[in-house]
């Protein structure tokens, strides 16, 4: 009996260890990555605008029409091939070659002559169809040569999920499809461009006379999240600074939402929404789940392989010393709020695309449990012929 105590007492104290390591490495894990969200649309995703990073999903690589939002795609594409100064002219076929019941935005007529700059603020306030159609026939002749420069770019954004577009205003077409995280990464594009996102969070703009309206017009912006300035109301949105709506009957409502808070970069998309104002609110719900429930945090602040220390690195079959190395200033990963940098993982990808950056011989790509939280590349400061270190691949699209 004495040796039954015996035994168990001491399998008792075994489990009693067992627990206690059990709750130690439980406690060493890295946090849970934040999920508690969600969103009434179909569709709907959040993205670090800085590291790329996909802070909430739901049905995210599910193609679907993209209504009007694709004139975010359009002023990214005008704006990298014309310039504002630019005399556009609306042909016959720019203002009436549109859906049926789509409207004309501002009355704009047959011959009327904006600049290229007016016609954005058009496009991209008011979701003029005609400004879409006019702007594609200025920059590439024809509104179908148009949507292959719009293709051409969405591919050499890395947009990857069947993503295609058919026209430059959004309207329906049974092969203009995106995804919400091809849309993400084609809006994070369109705010980093200056014009776009500046044109984008205007709130009125005068535009200049027309045949219709000799006196000039007023373009509103007609996100609500932008233009709410009543703290009462529920969708009042302070963190929201640009963006883009849509719907069409195929479509419904779909929504892009870029929003800035203490120094971070946030982009919610919304597609096959809720009616109004529901699709703005998960556009705020997503956006302010980002900025809540995350952090970013600087990669050359942080990361000390590579660069520091007297050991040799070899990277395909070149040896640089630590200090003949350094990281791209700049670039971030993000976080849960309770995480820490050594939380992450970290690869080396020495095969590159083409169209690296100079000097770059490397890209470091953080992981979070498996889940892509940001990436930065890793530069010689030695002159060499870098592309003999790191020789060009297809295989890796760019990060947007």
């Amino acid at each position: 009996m004495k040796a039954k105590r015996i035994i168990k007492s001491g399998l008792a104290l075994l489990l009693s260890m067992q627990l206690a390591l059990m709750s130690c490495i439980t406690a060493l894990a890295a946090p849970e990555w934040p999920s508690d969200t969600g969103v009434l649309a179909d569709i709907g995703i959040a993205v670090d605008a800085d590291s790329g990073a996909v802070l909430f999903g739901q049905g995210i690589h599910e193609l679907t029409p993209p209504a009007s939002i694709t004139k975010l795609l359009t002023a990214l594409v005008v704006v990298e091939n014309s310039s504002m100064d630019d005399m556009v002219t609306f042909s016959y076929d720019a203002v009436n070659n549109v859906e049926s019941g789509s409207g004309n935005k501002k009355n704009i007529a047959e011959g009327d002559k904006l600049s290229v700059k007016d016609c954005l603020y058009l496009l991209l306030l008011q979701s003029s169809n005609q400004a879409a159609n006019a702007l594609a026939e200025h920059v590439a002749g024809s509104r179908d040569a148009f949507a292959d420069m719009m293709n051409e770019k969405v591919k050499e954004l890395g947009c990857t999920d069947g993503t295609h577009f058919a026209n430059p205003s959004g309207l329906n077409d049974d092969t203009q499809v995106v995804s919400a995280y091809d849309m993400a990464i084609i809006a994070q594009a369109a705010f980093n461009n200056s014009d776009v996102l500046e044109i984008s969070s205007t709130k009125s703009y005068k535009l200049a006379p027309t045949q219709n309206n000799p006196s000039g017009a007023t373009c509103a912006n007609e996100h609500r999240l932008i233009i709410t300035d009543d703290e009462t109301s529920e969708l009042y949105c302070p963190e929201a600074k640009a963006g883009k709506t849509g719907y069409t009957s195929l479509a419904g409502n779909t929504l892009v939402t870029y929003g800035e808070k203490d120094g971070r970069r946030v982009i919610s998309v919304v597609l096959k929404g809720q009616p109004s104002p529901n699709y703005f609110l998960d556009g705020k719900t997503l956006l302010q789940f980002g900025f809540e429930n995350f952090q970013n945090v600087s990669i050359p602040d942080n990361e000390t392989k590579y660069v520091t220390g007297e050991e040799t690195v070899s990277i395909n079959g070149a040896d640089f010393q630590p200090d003949e190395l350094d990281l791209e200033s700049g670039a971030v990963i993000t976080l849960p709020k309770d995480a820490a940098f050594s939380d992450a993982s970290m690869e080396l990808v020495t095969e590159l695309p083409k169209d690296h950056p100079e000097g770059a011989v490397a890209k470091l790509v953080y992981t979070y449990n498996e889940r892509k939280i940001g990436e930065g590349w890793l530069f010689t400061t030695r002159a060499q012929s870098v592309d003999a270190v790191a020789p060009p691949s297809d295989g890796e699209a760019p990060a947007g």
